[in-house]
């Protein structure tokens, strides 16, 4: 089963450092951030493979609210605010801006944990299938299933359509499918990708929900199938 993934942003560097050995015992892996900024790098970088964010309201650069915006503009990963601000129009502020979830400062490790595994649970991260419309994926045995019928593919037909499905409703463009299922150091073009999202295209049929956007790469949209052409 892949590793659920957290993102940690948080100022105060003994919590932080608190907080991610903690998560790390509990088997997950993490992607830590000391400010606003950072966190907003760390999250562009690493976009796709994020579960869940745990995010701090109070930050240097960027206040939590704002890094909160700026993931909204891109992904609908789980958001969990942490914060010493009880007041109910803080929480409201919070929710509004996109968040999932509020935990209040000073909070104890397993609470942390407890809202860990009701959000994600929620968003049905860290179990071994991943549905899509008529797709499952099983991502223990890396194998697609359409209408629960097994569909053969390769290593990097699976890792694309994993991608995709992990992004659903995210353009992600040529360049960056590129260098994140071949690595940085592959020497091919564009046509690469579009030679294998044909293939994909082919082995799943009616039910590939890819769509082309024209000049910048493709999107994963289950409720726009009919426009994938």
């Amino acid at each position: 089963m892949d590793k659920t993934t957290i993102l940690v942003i948080e100022d105060e560097q003994k919590l932080l450092e608190t907080l991610s050995d903690f998560l790390a015992l509990n088997h997950y892996q993490v992607i830590k951030a000391v400010d606003g900024l950072d966190g907003i790098q760390q999250f562009t970088a690493h976009f796709t493979e994020i579960n869940l964010v745990l995010l701090d309201v109070m930050l240097p650069f960027a206040d939590g609210y704002e890094v909160l915006k700026q993931i909204r503009m891109r992904s609908n990963v789980p958001v969990i605010l942490l914060t010493a601000k009880e007041d109910i129009d803080d929480q409201l502020k919070g929710f509004s801006c996109g968040a999932d979830d509020y935990i209040i400062k000073p909070y104890s490790l397993s609470i942390v944990k407890v809202h860990i595994e009701a959000v994600l649970k929620r968003f049905g991260h860290g179990q071994a299938l991943l549905y899509a419309g008529d797709i499952k994926l099983d991502t223990s045995s890396k194998k697609v299933y359409v209408m629960d019928t097994y569909i053969e593919t390769t290593p990097k037909e699976y890792e694309l359509l994993h991608m995709l499905v992990k992004n659903q409703g995210t353009v992600l463009t040529r360049d960056f499918i590129l260098d994140n299922i071949w690595g940085f150091q592959y020497h091919g073009d564009s046509r690469t990708v579009d030679t294998l999202i044909k293939q994909l295209r082919k082995k799943l049929g009616d039910t590939s929900y890819i769509r082309t956007v024209y000049g910048v790469g493709y999107c994963f949209e289950v409720a726009n199938n009919e426009e994938k052409n």
